[in-house]
């Protein structure tokens, strides 16, 4: 698998930006679901990368894969800090 096209569409302004505001939604906004989080950051990863990089089906499709990227990173950053084991 060659991973130059997705190093190449990488925005980390994107990836930070969903986990901040995924983070937000998790401590702060009890009335949405866990489960909606990362659609949410996905609809948001793939309208700032965009903003971003200007309007493309491509740049729509790696903005919403850094918006599932920030949530996986959530996670394991979680697991790590918290001991936790995976369920």
């Amino acid at each position: 698998m060659d991973f130059n096209a997705l190093t190449q569409n990488f925005e980390i302004v994107v990836l930070v930006g969903c986990l901040v505001v995924g983070y937000i939604i998790k401590k702060s906004l009890d009335f949405i679901p866990n489960k909606y989080i990362p659609t949410i950051l996905a609809i948001l990863g793939a309208c700032l990368n965009s903003v971003a990089k200007g309007p493309s089906l491509e740049t729509i499709v790696y903005g919403a894969l850094m918006g599932l990227a920030s949530t996986g990173m959530h996670q394991a950053f979680t697991r790590f800090v918290e001991n936790t084991p995976e369920e």
